[in-house]
């Protein structure tokens, strides 16, 4: 069976993918993924096809600075570029169809799959690593709050946000056009699938945030997509010497987004007393704080004191699984949302709001994370539960179910 994974995004929308492909290629599957160009190595790596979609999502993932809010003329600017963005995206998901796919694999924000689905006869079964089903439990994640309006506040904004405007809509018009289907806007498509209650698999653990008791049947909590281990890679010698000499590190990363530069990072692990290691900058290396590049978060994250980080899906995912306390400084979408689970879970400290980000209450919530014994008590139990899920078992039910249906 041939899967085509599509997969726009950054990295933390593709790494999942690129794990999850890698194990349904040991199973006998055929995997391809979908991404931009930027990620060729990552899904190659992973025993995966890579076919690209053309364009790069990195430029539009660089906030405003620290404890600043961005503009309404940044806001429309953002929105424009990522309606081009999504445009570039929509046609290289097709182009990646016409290669050939026995089924789909949709991404969150890659709904104008479905209309290439539909235009090519494949099935396609959703692949989200966010909730983003209207639902009593959580607001909607575009909104980038973790703020509840309570059970039918939070229903009703879900659905009218769904029905809203988004900039993947024209994308999917346009694809619809060019394939011969008949007009129907993206809201009304994902109307119709809910209503035929259509799959949609969510690489999440249940253990990190249970199954909402309003979801409709067709929406699986798989458990997580681990991204795939590179055999290959070695640890750099100056990293591994940074290590040895030393108490255990904070990590410092926002992960795709240019967040926070150096000295705001070196300044928080000083305050806070504690070594580092920094990710997204460069050239910094001494008894106190290394900088590095594409270090596997499985790898190095076991080794340290806590980690720092945006709380994007994946890095959260990677945080709870190495078993250390999380100090998360959401940006925006789901971020907050991932933020707060972490402190529900009693796994970190109350999250920093990037746009209420200052060096002394980064350095606040670090040392609150080190030396609280509680976080460090509760990551464990949380790695360990993690250790116990198989998220590849639900996705190939999936998978042969949809074949067998069409």
């Amino acid at each position: 069976m041939r899967i085509l994974m599509i997969a726009p995004g950054t990295r933390g929308d593709v790494a999942p993918m690129a794990g999850l492909g890698s194990r349904l290629q040991s199973l006998g599957f055929e995997v391809a993924i979908a991404a931009n160009a930027a990620y060729a190595q990552l899904i190659t790596a992973a025993g995966c096809e890579h076919r690209e979609l053309p364009g790069d999502m990195s430029h539009l993932v660089s906030p405003a600075p620290p404890g600043q809010k961005a503009t309404g003329a940044d806001l429309r600017s953002y929105m424009r570029e990522l309606g081009d963005y999504f445009d570039l995206a929509a046609v290289g998901t097709l182009a990646a169809a016409k290669a050939g796919a026995d089924v789909i694999l949709a991404n969150a924000v890659a709904p104008f799959a479905y209309d290439v689905a539909e235009g090519l006869d494949i099935p396609a079964i959703g692949a989200h690593l966010q909730p983003t089903e209207p639902s009593a439990a959580y607001p909607p994640m575009v909104l980038g709050t973790a703020r509840s309006l309570g059970p039918v506040g939070n229903k009703l904004l879900g659905s009218l946000v769904s029905a809203g405007n988004a900039p993947y809509d024209a994308p999917s018009a346009r694809i619809r056009q060019a394939l011969g289907l008949v007009k129907k806007s993206r809201a009304a498509a994902e109307r119709a699938r809910r209503k035929a209650n259509r799959p949609v698999l969510h690489g999440i653990s249940p253990t990190i945030f249970p199954r909402p008791a309003d979801w409709r049947s067709g929406l699986v909590m798989t458990g997580y997509w681990w991204p795939e281990a590179d055999p290959d890679w070695q640890p750099p010698s100056d990293l591994l010497e940074f290590l040895a000499n030393g108490p255990p590190p904070v990590f410092i990363g926002f992960g795709s987004s240019a967040a926070v530069d150096v000295d705001f990072m070196l300044d928080a692990a000083q305050r806070a007393g504690a070594r580092a290691v920094l990710q997204g900058v460069q050239s910094v290396s001494g008894p106190d704080a290394i900088s590095v590049g594409a270090v596997p978060h499985e790898w190095l994250f076991p080794q340290m004191a806590a980690v720092v980080h945006h709380a994007g899906a994946g890095t959260t995912a990677a945080g709870l699984r190495a078993g250390v306390p999380t100090v998360s400084v959401p940006i925006y979408t789901d971020q907050p949302f991932w933020a707060a689970r972490i402190t529900a879970l009693g796994a970190g400290p109350q999250p920093v709001p990037y746009k209420e980000l200052t060096n002394e209450r980064l350095a606040a919530a670090i040392m609150e994370a080190m030396t609280t014994p509680d976080y460090a008590a509760r990551a464990r139990q949380l790695s360990a539960t993690l250790s116990t899920e198989d998220g590849t078992a639900p996705v190939v039910a999936a998978l042969r179910s949809a074949v067998e249906l069409t």
